[in-house]
């Protein structure tokens, strides 16, 4: 089952591959989640540049400045892309700091710190659309995309956001939505409390 419509995620993917064919970026949000998971695909592209690319990126698109959100934004066909430059935008880990992985020719921020992304992004936008979303994104990192506990617990005791642990067990434990991962009840239910189970040693 798809989160978003189809035609949707179809244009943003296009936008997305046309964007790799032109400037260097790491791959944040949806889409990163649906290349390490292979789960939800995404409607808006998240993605963070250096400065001289956000140049670039200027010089061939209406590029826009979020002073209060702290980041640069474009629109094309619908589809919204978010653009984080280091030392300007504020995220949960500071974006020199994310590192990333090479899927299908994208640099793709690795699962943990993409999770922690996933979190903060989560608690801020609550019961709203995206925020229902953002649980789904975690929920596929979990039961897809390897997350190595360890590293993860590291990633948030650097960046002093312990409470995401917590956060993520009660996630776990009031998530019941199996039929965006394409397995039967019993089996998500397994799998459910085997991620509690590691949770609960963190």
């Amino acid at each position: 089952m798809e989160y978003w419509h189809d035609l949707v995620t179809e244009k943003s993917w296009k936008l997305l591959q046309q964007l790799k064919g032109k400037f260097k970026f790491a791959l944040i949000g949806g889409w990163a989640v649906y290349l390490l998971a292979r789960a939800q695909k995404s409607k808006d592209i998240d993605i963070i540049v250096d400065m001289g690319t956000l140049q670039r990126i200027k010089n061939s698109y209406d590029l826009r400045k979020n002073d209060a959100l702290r980041k640069y934004e474009i629109k094309v066909d619908e589809v919204d892309v978010d653009i984080y430059v280091p030392f300007y935008s504020r995220l949960a880990i500071p974006l020199e700091k994310i590192e990333s992985i090479k899927i299908e020719g994208f640099d793709v921020a690795r699962p943990e710190e993409l999770l922690v992304l996933k979190q903060s992004a989560e608690m801020d936008r609550g019961h709203s659309e995206k925020g229902e979303k953002d649980r789904v994104d975690i929920m596929s990192l979990l039961l897809n995309s390897a997350v190595d506990f360890h590293r993860y617990k590291q990633v948030i005791t650097e960046n002093k956001k312990a409470e995401l642990i917590t956060r993520l067990l009660e996630l776990v434990r009031g998530f019941n939505e199996y039929k965006y991962f394409n397995i039967t009840l019993p089996e998500f239910k397994r799998r459910k409390l085997k991620l509690v189970d590691e949770l609960r040693k963190l």
